[in-house]
């Protein structure tokens, strides 16, 4: 059986895709080739690396992408985790589905560290559920075909 391609799309491919494509790999196992990118590469947030690694998802090998090195691949899925990259991006050549998931920018959080690495926490919590929403609803459509 083959893997699902799946790309998740962001501005600066520095915080939210890239916590999206560490949870995919980790919770959705060898059934997905999972990867990120951005419409700008700015580097991956070091409190992106530290909220996961929290939960026991490790970022080490990440590094920051621009879409444009993606664009002549096949993806099942392109899923843009911001509004922006989702308006500039409004077609991708290679995608068989496209899917919007809208996140805050936990790189635009201001305070301390602590308070900024709260609002990193709250995203990550909220695209970890977004995914395991998504790989119910996966399983169960999978299910309904095989029966």
């Amino acid at each position: 059986m083959s893997r699902a391609r799946v790309l998740f799309l962001c501005t600066h491919n520095s915080a939210r895709s890239q916590m999206a494509e560490a949870l995919l790999r980790h919770r959705g196992g060898d059934r997905f080739e999972v990867a990120s990118a951005g419409t700008e590469a700015r580097g991956v947030n070091p409190l992106a690396v530290r909220a996961m690694a929290e939960i026991g998802v490790d970022m080490d090998g990440h590094t920051s992408k621009t879409l444009d090195r993606f664009l002549g691949e096949h993806w099942d899925y392109v899923i843009t985790v911001c509004d922006s990259a989702n308006e500039s991006c409004p077609m991708f050549p290679g995608a068989s589905t496209r899917l919007h998931w809208s996140f805050d920018d936990p790189s635009a959080a201001t305070g301390g560290e602590e308070e900024r690495l709260r609002v990193f926490r709250r995203v990550r919590d909220e695209i970890a559920e977004r995914i395991e929403s998504w790989l119910a609803q996966r399983s169960a459509a999978s299910e309904r075909r095989s029966a």
